[in-house]
């Protein structure tokens, strides 16, 4: 009796043996899902804290009041004026405190002893900020005094605080704005020629007091620069003469510049000068 034949069934190919190799797909929509679900998460909890308050306080109904007690502003608008302020804050002192001088000085002095990143910017930018505070202790003092205790012992307004905070900040730019500078954004700004301070804006004051801090800046540091590069011109010169040519004169040149500014004790000097240059 003959036996039949069994059927013949072709050997997987490599794509195939490779596809059952691996394992399932994943749920790419559940996944996706669950991942903006998590993303948006934390934006739900901060909205439901903000809106909490508000929606209690409505309770029975929804009813926001935006008056505080008093006719004033509601804490919560207060807080909203606070976030906005701070915000804003980077460039306030910027653009309306002795840090820009402060900070390009100290740009000058790294860059003219040839350091690359010593002192590394964050240094940089802390001895600029608490310098800047040293310089505006006494503006700062008065606005707090004029402005912020009495508003927040309630005697006076929010509006009526912030043109009191204006005033000391105004007379510390006055005093270091250059005329020709304030001239030019006068001009720029098509405002009739101030006869007196209080005739000058606020939007022409800053940009002229930002382009005197600048400019004096510079100033300090071109002086900064004329010792080390006169160390410079020395180093190069001697090379020059050794037939060293191919040997880097900033390498010999660093160690004398540093030698030089430890022994003037440069940071005391750059600091006395940068301070008093604000009296």
């Amino acid at each position: 009796m003959a036996v039949a034949p069994l059927p013949f069934e072709p050997l997987p190919t490599l794509r195939e043996r490779i596809v059952q190799a691996l394992p399932p797909p994943a749920k790419t929509r559940r996944r996706r899902i669950l991942r903006r679900a998590l993303l948006a998460f934390p934006f739900a909890v901060t909205l439901l804290c903000l809106a909490w308050p508000a929606v209690s306080w409505a309770a029975p109904g929804i009813n926001i009041n935006l008056d505080g007690k008093d006719g004033g502003v509601s804490t919560s608008l207060q807080i909203l004026a606070l976030l906005t302020v701070l915000t804003l804050a980077p460039s306030i002192l910027m653009m309306m405190t002795s840090f820009t001088r402060i900070i390009i000085v100290l740009g000058f002095v790294r860059n003219a002893l040839g350091t690359n990143q010593l002192p590394p910017n964050q240094v940089l930018v802390g001895i600029a900020l608490f310098l800047s505070l040293f310089v505006m202790g006494p503006t700062l003092t008065a606005i707090n005094d004029t402005a912020i205790q009495p508003l927040v012992n309630g005697k006076i307004s929010e509006t009526t605080a912030l043109k009191r905070a204006e005033i000391p900040i105004r007379d510390f730019m006055f005093r270091q704005v250059d005329e020709s500078d304030l001239a030019l954004f006068t001009d720029l700004a098509k405002e009739p020629r101030p006869k007196v301070r209080a005739d000058v804006p606020t939007r022409v004051l800053i940009p002229a007091f930002v382009l005197s801090e600048a400019k004096t800046a510079f100033e300090i540091g071109f002086l900064i620069f004329i010792p080390f590069l006169i160390i410079d011109m020395v180093v190069a010169s001697t090379l020059m003469s050794m037939g060293m040519v191919m040997l880097p004169p900033v390498i010999i040149s660093l160690p004398f510049k540093i030698l030089l500014f430890v022994l003037v004790d440069g940071w005391h000097l750059i600091s006395q000068s940068v301070v008093e240059g604000f009296h």
